[in-house]
């Protein structure tokens, strides 16, 4: 075979493997990927004795008599390649259509951590609070969450495991659907991180920014400059309310949660809106002027003249009372 007939069957080859590379990268990159919203129906059960471990099926739910709990049963939205779903129960899911459904066995290993016999510990049973010292409690103690195993004299023995630590998980599911709206993406988040409802709106602002304005190259000494310009920034607002304000794991993680919210929605910010509501805040100048100091946002010389009250008289008669 002639060096140029070997050049061309090579140059052959080489374009079939580059065919079959982008078939396969296609292939690959089809259906549900990581990033998506999707709705999921799920039971999860421990593999050794069935064990129910989550449900979104209210049948399976009354079946093991914990539909009594304040919560809905229904498919839950999660996003794909975020932490929300077992590893193994992802990759299963991965390249799938919205109709697809599985059962996937999930080690300990890769669920909820196998036994550790060291989180076994002894402590002393004056860190466990009084209504709380009896085997099975659930206790808190140096931020560590634990299980009273037992109680002898001043000691105590606590098991930190995780409660399904070193059980196998069988995990059942089926995607019902995809979430493509970024409101609703946007409220599912927070159901997921904080499981709370909230008010929020997305909104397009119109912004004044600081841009670094860098000098002629030619002019060697020249220093940057800024000049103001205005942005477009894409923002989710949230009206912030007791509940979420007093949320410990908001008051904990609000810049992780805000940060991953902005990255799985593509916008470009965040903005808390805390709403206080001024009715019936006039209470103090109702004390003083008989309530009329409680006309809303109303300027009080405007108030005192509709009164027909002359402003420094009262001064003046507060001072001589101050005098005596």
């Amino acid at each position: 075979m002639s060096d140029e007939a070997e050049a061309d069957e090579a140059e052959q080859a080489d374009d079939v493997a580059e065919t079959e590379e982008d078939v396969e990268t296609e292939e690959s990159t089809e259906g549900l990927q990581n990033g998506d919203f999707i709705e999921l129906d799920y039971t999860a059960r421990t593999v050794e004795e069935g064990m129910i471990v989550d449900t979104t099926d209210p049948e399976v739910a009354e079946e093991e008599g914990i539909d009594d709990e304040e919560r809905t049963f229904e498919p839950r939205t999660l996003v794909l390649g975020e932490g929300f779903l077992f590893e193994a129960v992802e990759e299963d899911i991965i390249g799938g259509e919205v109709g697809k459904s599985g059962s996937v066995e999930v080690p300990a290993a890769e669920a909820f951590g196998e036994f550790d016999d060291e989180e076994v510990r002894t402590v002393s049973a004056n860190k466990i609070p009084e209504d709380d010292r009896y085997p099975g409690a659930q206790v808190q103690i140096d931020q560590e969450q634990g299980r009273v195993e037992t109680i002898i004299g001043g000691r105590a023995r606590v098991d930190f495991n995780h409660p399904l630590a070193g059980e196998d998980i069988e995990y059942d599911y089926e995607v019902v659907g995809t979430v493509d709206d970024r409101m609703e993406q946007a409220q599912s988040l927070f159901e997921m991180y904080l499981d709370m409802e909230l008010e929020m709106w997305l909104q397009t602002d119109t912004v004044e920014e600081e841009e670094v304005v860098q000098p002629d190259e030619d002019d060697e000494d020249a220093e940057p400059e800024t000049e103001t310009v205005e942005v477009e920034k894409e923002t989710l607002y949230i009206e912030a309310n007791m509940q979420l304000t007093m949320n410990q794991q908001w008051m904990m993680q609000k810049q992780q949660i805000c940060q991953q919210v902005t990255d799985l929605l593509g916008i470009d910010r965040v903005i808390i809106q805390e709403i206080i509501d001024g009715s019936g805040m006039g209470m103090g100048m109702g004390g003083m002027m008989g309530g009329m100091g409680g006309a809303g946002g109303e300027d009080i010389e405007e108030a005192l003249e509709d009164a027909d009250v002359d402003a420094e008289e009262i001064v003046e008669e507060i001072g001589d009372a101050a005098d005596e």
